[in-house]
């Protein structure tokens, strides 16, 4: 027999010792039907009056799944006999404010009443400080992981953060949440942009880049929208337009108000293209500017994905020295930052990246065996998932800038070797 609720349950029911309103207002759908079932209604029963199978109610009340989705929420306060408003879910349909004259005796009262309910509309937010801070957290787990996580592992990872906080920003939230949620949402799209650019899929890339401008600009996260435009410099640096990375770094630059790594980052990505459009003498004076603003901040030595340590700042400021031409300059540089990721444990894809330099130098000298040797030993020395088209095309760099009747030994050897990993390179 099917046990009805009791609409006081709501109001005057305890769980656990503590009044059911408090799991109501956390919008704890795992305490709201672990209440029910103690006071006989079925996981059946709740399923119907909810909308979901039994068994997925029981796996709810066993808390093995979360429920953090509006439209779902939205069914139990419903299904349930829940005051809305108590879960921060806005009024019952069909609830407005009466629009009938007010008597002069009673309009102090009617106006106070006409606050509250004001009061009550702009808090109401369908996202509770728990699910925030949970998104959040899941986001910086997301950049402390990256470095070391395969692009296509970091794409399907980021898709889920990334259609909550759309389902959430879709609906009305107080400021300070969407601006939050914006904060999250710029690094979720800025995490998959980078991906897809290692990935070689630059047209998605860019699409990614825009969105986390948008998302950081409506953060108004002054730090976020300088992250944004400092690593969105790097696509077009890596996909043939250098020019363009020269002017997102100095919008970058123009936007950062004090030096922090951030700024650093973008005034070496600056440099490093100067030096791909042959402006040499620029590209010296923009790396000493890098070093500089390096010097004033002090850059956090950790792996997360935003970070800019200075093994970063070398192996930027080698590839600098490479393409103007200061091979003498590039060779420590390269090395120095070498030591410095032989030092740190977690794998990443510059060490392969500073090889891939170091193998251009070594063909501008004529030295193709060599060159061929070490972009090989680059591309080799990541795992499979890692030997992305950002890395192929490098060494692919490597073999067309040895001339046609010198492509012989080790440099058809890595010819025919990037074939073989083009065929098995992870798609986007």
């Amino acid at each position: 027999m099917r046990v009805e609720i009791d609409p006081s349950w709501w109001a005057s029911g305890t769980w656990e010792g503590r009044p059911i309103r408090e799991f109501l207002e956390r919008r704890d759908v795992t305490a709201i039907f672990r209440f029910l079932h103690a006071r006989g209604v079925s996981y059946a029963s709740i399923g119907g009056l909810v909308g979901i199978s039994p068994n997925r109610a029981a796996e709810i009340a066993k808390n093995i799944r979360q429920v953090t989705a509006y439209e779902v929420l939205d069914r139990v306060a419903e299904g349930l006999g829940i005051p809305r408003a108590v879960m921060g879910l806005g009024y019952e349909t069909g609830a407005v404010v009466p629009a009938a004259p007010v008597e002069p005796e009673s309009f102090s009262g009617g106006l106070a009443a006409l606050r509250v309910q004001l009061d009550e509309a702009l808090a109401a937010s369908s996202v509770t400080a728990y699910q925030l801070e949970m998104i959040e957290e899941a986001t910086h787990d997301h950049v402390r992981g990256y470095l070391s996580t395969a692009p296509s592992v970091v794409l399907k990872q980021v898709t889920a953060e990334c259609a909550e906080v759309l389902a959430l920003s879709r609906r009305r939230q107080p400021a300070a949440v969407q601006a939050r949620l914006s904060g999250a949402a710029a690094l979720l799209a800025t995490l998959s942009a980078d991906a897809l650019m290692r990935l070689g899929d630059a047209t998605n890339a860019r699409l990614w880049y825009r969105t986390a401008a948008a998302a950081s600009d409506d953060s108004g996260q002054s730090r976020l929208r300088v992250l944004v435009r400092a690593h969105a410099a790097m696509l077009p640096y890596y996909f043939g337009d250098p020019q363009q990375t020269i002017t997102l770094a100095e919008h970058a630059l123009a936007m950062s108000t004090t030096p922090c790594p951030l700024t650093a980052l973008a005034a070496a990505a600056r440099a490093r293209a100067l030096a791909r459009t042959g402006a040499a003498e620029q590209a010296r004076i923009a790396m000493r500017q890098a070093r500089q603003l390096f010097d004033q901040v002090e850059g956090a030595d950790n792996n997360a994905a935003f970070e800019f340590p200075a093994r970063r700042l070398l192996f930027y400021l080698s590839g600098t020295a490479a393409w103007a031409g200061d091979r003498t300059t590039a060779y420590q540089l390269q090395e120095e930052a070498l030591e410095l990721y032989r030092a740190n444990t977690t794998p990443s894809i510059d060490p392969a990246l500073i090889l891939m330099d170091r193998s251009m130098c070594l063909t501008q000298e004529h030295r193709a065996g060599e060159a061929a040797a070490v972009a090989r030993e680059a591309v080799g020395c990541l795992p499979e998932p890692q030997r992305t088209e950002i890395v192929l095309s490098r060494a692919r760099d490597i073999v067309a800038a040895v001339p046609t009747g010198q492509r012989h030994g080790p440099v058809l050897e890595l010819d025919e070797y990037l074939r073989e990993c083009g065929r098995h390179a992870p798609l986007p």
